[in-house]
């Protein structure tokens, strides 16, 4: 009965979401003719003789999360297919960058039909979701094909905790399916225990995220970059900006260029659709601004702002900069923060707002290793860049403390392969 009145209550919402997923926007790639596949109307496999595994990864990030231990496990695999769905577009143009070792399909909406006719379609044998993408429908007929499904690098805030809590009977019959659950810390085991789940399938792996690593041809391509910017100025990044968040950049950088006046910022909003209105913004502010697609030689020495306007470049980005201010963090409570081990892995100091919470743990860590600090608004922002560059001590403490957290947390991977490795494929 509750599958039958949820699936009526996704059956009102789908429309709008789908709208939503498939309006044109600029600089947002389309999901085009591919459509059909939400609704389980998939391309079948060309190889259709090894077994399949089947890993889910909603957007961009837990794309880019997951693509090293994808990696390592068609290395390890080689016998088995490898297909990888996400939800956006976004995420199906990054998870493309995998071409050489997987298949990207659409996800299917959680209607039954539709995950049905993909799984008849791409037949796997396992199911790894990235995080906590759990859906009731999509589960229960996964499992019905006697397939386990697992969930790797899972997450369950406080936040999270006691929403699923106000509907519990949901959240048991959406994970009464479930083959084994991978938390990433001790906090988020003992939430879905809290929420019924059987401690026997839970384990405590670490977050897959420590396990970033920065490849040559990121670092090329960063160092490149840095060289069209300027090897001589400072730069610093106001990485996965939100609708606000932009604006406070931006003041922050006015007050700063007042004392370093050839400080540049360079400003990556979170969502391509937004980029023409950030250009916009920028002029409105009275700054000179440039945008990366319409430069390829030196960077005009006067240029005040550089706006990212690409998708998939971020490290790049992070490699081409001195500080990072991380978005998503000073915009309400609604985003919660994004990864700031991205920069600690690259080995920049970085700085956050408040509004974390989904990054609380990294968080923390990175504070009590002094590699982070936390604004509160534009005037704060400020005050932490001219203070880091102020101080080549403070620079190396918090460069060496990024580094030092990224590098004593590592082995979420190993660890998260053995127990893949370890599951008896149906």
């Amino acid at each position: 009965m509750l599958r039958i009145i949820y699936t009526l209550l996704l059956l009102i919402v789908a429309p709008f979401f789908l709208v939503n997923l498939f309006k044109s926007k600029p600089g947002k790639p389309n999901v085009g003719h591919r459509w059909k596949e939400h609704f389980g109307i998939t391309p079948p496999l060309n190889n259709t003789s090894k077994e399949v595994v089947w890993f889910h990864t909603v957007s961009v990030g837990e794309v880019i999360a997951a693509t090293p231990l994808i990696r390592r496990y068609a290395a390890q695999n080689p016998d088995k297919a490898i297909v990888v769905t996400t939800t956006t577009p976004t995420g199906a143009e990054q998870a493309d960058k995998l071409s050489d070792i997987a298949t990207h399909r659409y996800m299917p909406l959680d209607f039954g039909f539709a995950v049905h006719r993909f799984v008849r379609t791409i037949k796997p044998t396992l199911l790894v979701i990235m995080e906590t993408e759990l859906w009731p429908n999509t589960l229960t007929t996964v499992a019905k094909f006697q397939i386990p499904i697992v969930v790797i690098n899972a997450r369950l805030s406080e936040r999270s905790y006691l929403r699923y809590l106000r509907f519990k009977p949901i959240f048991e019959m959406t994970t009464q399916h479930l083959t084994h659950i991978a938390c990433q810390y001790q906090e988020d085991a003992d939430r879905f225990t809290k929420l019924g789940i059987n401690s026997n399938i839970i384990s405590v792996s670490g977050s897959i995220k420590f396990d970033i690593t920065i490849n040559d041809e990121d670092r090329k391509l960063g160092n490149q970059l840095r060289n069209i910017l300027g090897q001589n100025r400072p730069v610093w990044i106001a990485a996965s900006t939100h609708n606000g968040e932009e604006e406070i950049a931006l003041e922050a950088h006015q007050q700063l260029i007042k004392t370093m006046p050839n400080a540049l910022l360079i400003i990556v909003p979170r969502h391509p659709e937004r980029f023409e209105s950030v250009f916009q913004l920028c002029q409105t502010k009275g700054l000179t601004v440039e945008q990366k697609t319409n430069i390829t030689k030196a960077l005009p020495e006067h240029t005040q702002v550089f706006l990212g306007n690409t998708m998939g470049e971020m490290i790049a980005y992070l490699v081409a900069s001195d500080i990072c201010f991380m978005g998503g963090s000073l915009v309400g409570t609604k985003v919660g923060g994004h990864n700031l081990l991205e920069p600690a892995a690259v080995g920049i100091p970085s700085i956050t707002g408040p509004s974390y919470y989904n990054f609380t743990e990294v968080t923390h860590l990175l504070l009590k290793n002094n590699a982070t600090m936390i604004c509160q608004s534009s005037q704060e922002l400020e005050h932490c860049l001219s203070s880091i560059w102020s101080n080549k001590e403070v620079i190396k403490e918090m460069t060496d403390g990024a580094i030092h957290t990224v590098a004593v947390n590592r082995g979420t991977l190993e660890n998260t392969l053995l127990m893949l490795n370890a599951i008896i494929i149906k």
